[in-house]
C-alpha cells in the first residue's frame, strides 16, 4: 500500500500522491492522464482532482494500479463508487478490467461479453468486487492468454468460473501446464464465427492475438501505440524470442482487418479500417528500421 513515508517529491501538494514504489508501468498515466504523468521515470500526480468526474478517474487509476503506489493523504470517499465502474466500458461488448497485476508487470487485460460464452482476456488480479462484476455479466466461458508473460492469477479465475483457459504450447510453463486448450503450430484459429486467434511468434515463441468481429484486435506484448512516436510500434527491446519474427507475423497481421488495437502494455489505438491499415504499414516499415 502507497505510504506518506514514500510520497514522491514530484507529486503536486494534495489529496493524491505516488510513492516511491512505482514501477513505472504507466497504467494511471494512460488511464488518467489528467492527474497523472511521468517524471524521473515514475509516475507522479501533476495536477489534483478539481471535479468529481476527475476524482472517479484518479480513484480507478488507484484501483487499477498494480503495486499499489498510488495514496490518498484523506480517507477515499469515492472508492466503492469506483469498484462498481470496473470493467469499464471501452465500445460495444468490450471491457477494460482494471485490476492490473504486478505478475504481469501492470498488463491491461480485458472482458468480452457474448450470448455464447464470455472471454477473459489475460489476467487482471483476482479481487472480490472485480470477480462480483464479472458474475453479474454472465461469468467466464473462456480465459485467453496472449503469452506467458501475462497470466497472472489464472488458476484462480479458473477455479472461481470452471473456464476453459487457451494457450500456445509453445509459451506452455510450469504455472499453466494445466491449461484447457492448447494451441500449436502457426495457422489461425477460428474459436467462434465471430473470434479468430492469430498466432503471432516474436515478443515469445508461441505468442498470440485475438480479432473479434473485425474490429477489436487484443495483441499483448505484439503491438500498441507509441506516444513518443505517435505511431504503433512493436517493443524492441522486449523482444525475447525473435525480432526477424516479430517482423514477419506483423506483415500476417496487415491481412486482417480491425479497428482498435488493445494491446497488454502499452498505449490503445482507435483508427477506421483504412487508417489502421496505413499505421500497420507504418509499423512494419520501422520495424524494418530497428533490425
Amino acid at each position: 500500500m502507497a505510504t506518506l513515508q514514500k510520497k514522491r517529491t514530484e507529486n503536486t501538494d494534495g489529496n493524491f500522491y505516488v510513492d516511491s514504489s512505482c514501477i513505472d508501468c504507466d497504467t494511471c498515466r494512460w488511464m488518467t492522464p489528467e492527474v497523472f504523468n511521468r517524471q524521473a521515470y515514475q509516475s507522479a500526480v501533476y495536477h489534483q482532482p478539481a471535479t468529481d468526474r476527475e476524482e472517479l478517474l484518479a480513484m480507478q487509476a488507484l484501483l487499477a494500479c498494480p503495486t499499489a503506489s498510488i495514496g490518498t493523504v484523506d480517507k477515499p470517499i469515492q472508492i466503492k463508487q469506483a469498484q462498481q465502474t470496473f470493467p469499464l466500458l471501452v465500445e460495444d461488448n468490450v471491457y477494460h478490467c482494471g485490476y492490473h497485476s504486478a505478475a504481469s508487470y501492470g498488463a491491461a487485460s480485458y472482458f468480452i461479453q457474448r450470448s455464447a460464452g464470455n472471454i477473459l482476456i489475460d489476467s487482471p488480479r483476482f479481487t472480490p468486487p472485480l470477480v462480483k462484476r464479472l458474475e453479474e455479466l454472465g461469468g467466464i466461458k473462456y480465459m485467453y492468454l496472449t503469452h506467458q508473460d501475462d497470466v497472472a492469477d489464472h488458476q484462480k479465475f479458473q477455479q472461481h468460473f470452471q473456464c476453459d483457459r487457451i494457450l500456445h504450447s509453445d509459451d506452455i510453463q510450469l504455472s499453466t501446464q494445466g491449461v484447457e486448450i492448447k494451441l500449436s503450430g502457426t495457422e489461425t484459429v477460428e474459436l467462434a464465427p465471430d473470434i479468430l486467434i492469430i498466432p503471432v511468434p516474436g515478443h515469445s515463441k508461441g505468442h498470440t492475438v485475438l480479432l473479434y468481429q473485425n474490429k477489436f484486435l487484443f495483441t499483448g506484448d505484439h503491438l500498441a501505440l507509441s506516444p513518443r512516436l505517435n505511431h504503433l510500434i512493436a517493443f524492441r527491446r522486449f523482444c525475447w524470442y525473435s525480432w526477424s519474427e516479430q517482423i514477419k507475423s506483423m506483415e500476417k497481421l496487415a491481412n486482417y482487418s480491425f479497428e482498435w488495437v488493445l494491446p497488454g502494455h502499452g498505449r490503445r489505438y482507435h483508427g477506421d479500417l483504412t487508417t489502421t491499415k496505413q499505421q500497420i504499414q507504418q509499423c512494419i516499415e520501422w520495424m524494418k528500421q530497428q533490425s
